[in-house]
Order: C-alpha cells, then sequence, then structure tokens
C-alpha cells in the first residue's frame, strides 16, 4: 500500500506564513500597554473619595509594588522559559498596578495634593552603639563554648 502526502503548492505556503507573521506581529502590538488596556483593570472609582494622605499612601504601596513587579519580571527572563513564565506570572498584575496607578494620580491631581515633607529622624542615645571599649566587653574562655 503506498501512501501518498501531498504539500500544499508553494505560492499557498507563503501566503500562510505570511497572514502567521501578519498575526504575530499584530499580537506584539496588543502586548504594547497603553492606557485603555491599563483603565480596564482597574475601577475607576475606587478612589474616588479618598484624601490626600490616603492617596499618597496608596501612591507609594503602588509604586513599590510596580517596582517589585518589574523586578520578578526581569527576574524571570534570565530563565529559559523566562518570557513566558513572566507573561503568566506577573503582567496582568503588572497591567493592573499600572491602571490603579494612573487612577491614583487623577485622584490626586483633581485633589491638588502635595508631597507631605519626609520626617526629620533625630539620632537617638540608644541607637548610638557603645564605645569598643576592653573594659565592657568580657574575655571568653574555652571551658564557655557549647557543642
Amino acid at each position: 500500500m503506498i501512501v501518498r502526502i501531498s504539500f500544499p503548492p508553494p505560492p499557498l505556503r507563503a501566503i500562510a506564513v505570511m497572514a502567521l507573521l501578519a498575526f504575530g506581529l499584530s499580537l506584539a502590538g496588543c502586548a504594547e500597554m497603553s492606557d485603555g488596556l491599563t483603565s480596564a483593570f482597574a475601577d475607576p472609582a475606587k478612589y474616588e473619595f479618598y484624601d490626600c494622605k490616603q492617596l499618597e499612601a496608596e501612591r507609594k504601596n503602588l509604586g513599590n509594588r510596580a517596582a517589585e513587579l518589574q523586578g520578578l519580571m526581569a527576574k524571570a527572563d534570565t530563565g529559559v522559559a523566562g518570557p513566558v513564565v513572566a507573561e503568566l506570572a506577573y503582567r496582568n498584575e503588572y497591567i493592573a498596578v499600572r491602571g490603579q496607578t494612573r487612577l491614583v494620580d487623577e485622584g490626586w491631581r483633581r485633589n491638588k495634593c502635595k508631597e507631605s515633607p519626609a520626617p526629620v529622624v533625630a539620632p537617638s542615645a540608644a541607637a548610638v552603639p557603645p564605645a569598643d571599649d576592653k573594659a565592657t566587653h568580657s574575655r571568653q574562655r574555652s571551658g564557655d563554648a557549647v557543642y
């Protein structure tokens, strides 16, 4: 019994390859995060009634979380299947954090908030370590060791 396998003619194969290439490029364009995409992952009314103090704390938390997620994605990119892992594990949360950050910034501008000054911390006497005097240290003996 002879089995005949037929391949499509070369022009049809070229059209299929071009269609797949165009599809891949269109998906790559979707991967870029626009403002419309980031706002789809965030609740627009969440920060509506926040005051400046709450917005400032939320901005700080979201900034820290975004930096943490960027670090995790960068770390995942170094692995064998890193880009896939980064996209599957962290990208959606990163997009959501960016959307929330955008909404918090809009509330910040709407409320005309100003950054609060950083608190000045005076060094206390308890924070200063004692001087390194030999009199303050007890001499260790070999019999004091615990095995």
